[in-house]
């Protein structure tokens, strides 16, 4: 009798934990899709009319469907689709680049037998608080390294940042010295214990800098903005905020006077659903990044929280 209560408890509890659970992914779920609403209203406003977002804001659904917003950003193909190329390559090679000068630096400082690193952590953490300001900044890349229109000038700002750097110090400190002692004594060197015993211990710290990285690449327009003249070596996001201003200036000229409306009437001069139309451009790609590093991301960035 008592086991048949007992069984009979047991089963009532996993009822209780079905409907919990039922009700957790339910309200995530609602979260979730209440998160999706800004991107979709985002993506129908791209394929309305400019007049129709002017005059009734934006929609779930398209208003007065039109594609006038993407043909205006590939007006010409082979300026984007060059933008696009120097940023694809400048988010892959430093985000490689990036994650190996970020991981060794980490390892090192990690190490408990290296004696100055407190100090080295000391050094790089005062970066965080002070810096040589943006005119100390721009001369040392424009006069000293000379890299006015240059790759490298895109390439260096976003290299290193401390913030990842503790994200993979914090994953290494919690490998066991036992791993890296045994490493030596089979007869690794530094380099090898951190490629063949270390790295393929902390694939979601790289995963979780690398899309930082990534991210940080694929978004910048600001070095670009400083640095670069030549219109060909724009990369994407900096060429398409150059679009929507000269769009803009347009329109600034033709409300003051100085240019005649009608000088400009076979124009299209969409803005608000270029803009849309320019963040889907923009964001689709590294959009699809995301799942494929998910799973490693989420354990990544969860490093440094309080573990029960």
């Amino acid at each position: 009798m008592a086991k048949s209560k007992s069984h009979l408890g047991k089963v009532k509890v996993g009822k209780d934990v079905i409907v919990l659970h039922t009700m957790a992914y339910l309200f995530c779920g609602m979260i979730s899709a209440l998160c999706l609403i800004p991107f979709i209203m985002i993506f129908s406003g791209s394929f309305s009319s400019e007049a129709a977002i002017t005059a009734n804001g934006f929609s779930i659904l398209p208003q007065d469907f039109t594609l006038d917003a993407y043909r205006n950003v590939f007006r010409e193909p082979i300026v984007i689709v060059r933008a696009y190329a120097t940023t694809i390559i400048l988010t892959i090679v430093g985000m490689i680049i990036g994650l190996m000068i970020q991981t060794m630096t980490a390892y090192v400082l990690a190490r408990r037998d290296f004696e100055w690193r407190n100090a080295f952590s000391f050094f790089f953490y005062f970066t965080t608080l002070f810096n040589g300001g943006l005119v100390p900044t721009f001369i040392l890349y424009t006069r000293t390294l000379n890299l006015q229109d240059n790759y490298l000038a895109l390439l260096l700002p976003l290299l290193f940042s401390v913030y990842n750097l503790l994200i993979m110090k914090s994953y290494i400190i919690g490998i066991p010295d036992s791993l890296i002692d045994a490493a030596k004594i089979d007869g690794c060197g530094e380099l090898r214990t951190l490629f063949q015993v270390v790295m393929p211990l902390i694939k979601p710290a790289l995963a979780a800098v690398g899309l930082f990285i990534a991210l940080a690449y694929w978004n910048d327009w600001y070095n670009a903005m400083l640095y670069i003249k030549d219109e060909t070596m724009y990369p994407l996001q900096y060429f398409l905020y150059q679009k929507v201003n000269n769009i803009e200036a347009y329109k600034k000229l033709i409300a003051s006077g100085a240019v005649s409306a009608s000088a400009v009437s076979a124009i299209s001069l969409p803005t608000q659903t270029l803009k849309m139309a320019l963040t889907i451009v923009v964001t689709g790609p590294i959009i699809l990044a995301f799942p494929i590093a998910q799973k490693y991301f989420i354990q990544g960035i969860t490093i440094g929280a309080v573990k029960g």
